[in-house]
């Protein structure tokens, strides 16, 4: 293979496997958080900023997977 194809197939696989992984655990956050106001609904206010937070901090990863295939030459 040439090095292009290679440096090609490099950036696929890292925002692939670096844009998966947050996708999930984002899923599994919000997944899990509705599920425990649909247990409790008076936690709703103590849930809500906690799960944004892991969210946001799960989708942190993505963006570093992309900055390292921009980074990539």
């Amino acid at each position: 293979m040439s090095p292009e194809v290679m440096l090609t197939l490099a950036k696929g696989l890292t925002i692939a496997i670096g844009g998966i992984s947050p996708a999930l655990a984002i899923g599994r956050i919000v997944s899990k958080a509705m599920e425990s106001i649909g247990r409790n609904p008076e936690s709703a206010g103590k849930i809500f900023v906690p799960m944004l937070l892991g969210a946001a901090f799960a989708e942190a990863i993505a963006i570093y997977a992309l900055v390292v295939v921009f980074t990539l030459k």
